[in-house]
């Protein structure tokens, strides 16, 4: 295959060597596979740069080892989140080649196994209760390939303790600030930095905290600009999105 070379061009032109038969190019030409309880998409690398993740909560053991053995078939990485350490474990018994992340519940192809780029992302974490959503968002960006410095502990009640790695916050392309109570430490970091920030809160804080709904207010009301917020809890969205961004850099 050239460097310019359509991917279907060069399938084609090996079917017609008969390097590939007609059975394995009609497997590669299909947009899904069926399996019944679910249709994978093994069109989503082509379409969005990186392939279909599981989504763990809810789904059974069985119905998760299916979906692994589908996506390996067609030798792509995997990444799974919101997966407990039962469920998990019966998973990687399983699938030997695949790691289980215990703070994130994410179960992925090793890290170490992934080419990472050259930029990084920040992953800025106010406190110790958010690191679950915090390693979330890193381990997702990191099996995508990005590489991740982590900044946690950093929180406003001790700014100087984010004081203390800004310069390499700033070196940065892209914040994901994950953080509980109030939520200011998103409003800092944006206010400090010239690059997207992705503000996660988290469920974690005192009664008037709702559940993450007073974070999320208060992110969605920031007063600084080139801040974007994502869902409550939703670390993987923090990642996936910075990880688009580092990838954009890298191609432009």
């Amino acid at each position: 295959m050239t460097e310019n070379q359509d991917p279907i061009e060069s399938l084609l032109w090996a079917v017609k060597k008969n390097e590939v038969s007609v059975t394995e190019a009609k497997s590669q030409l299909s947009h899904y596979d069926e399996l019944g309880f679910a249709k994978i998409d093994l069109h989503r690398k082509k379409r969005q740069g990186f392939p279909e993740i599981i989504f763990g909560e809810g789904k059974t053991v069985t119905q998760l080892n299916n979906i692994i053995s589908t996506l390996s078939k067609h030798d792509e990485v995997i990444l799974i989140t919101r997966i407990d350490q039962n469920k998990a474990d019966e998973v990687i018994a399983m699938h030997p080649e695949l790691e289980y992340h215990a703070i994130a519940q994410i179960v992925c192809t090793p890290v170490l196994k992934i080419n990472k780029t050259e930029q990084y992302a920040a992953i800025i974490c106010a406190g110790t209760s958010d690191l679950p959503v915090a390693e979330e968002a890193a381990i997702t960006a990191e099996v995508m390939g990005i590489t991740v410095q982590r900044f946690y502990d950093v929180g406003v009640s001790g700014i100087h303790r984010l004081f203390a790695h800004i310069e390499a916050i700033r070196q940065s392309n892209v914040s994901v600030v994950v953080a509980g109570m109030e939520g200011a430490l998103s409003s800092v970091v944006a206010g400090l930095v010239d690059h997207p920030v992705f503000s996660v809160p988290t469920s974690v804080g005192y009664g008037a905290n709702l559940d993450g709904v007073t974070t999320l207010l208060s992110m969605v009301n920031s007063c600084a600009p080139g801040t974007s917020v994502l869902n409550i809890d939703n670390g993987f969205g923090g990642g996936y999105n910075a990880a688009m961004i580092i990838k954009m850099i890298e191609n432009a």
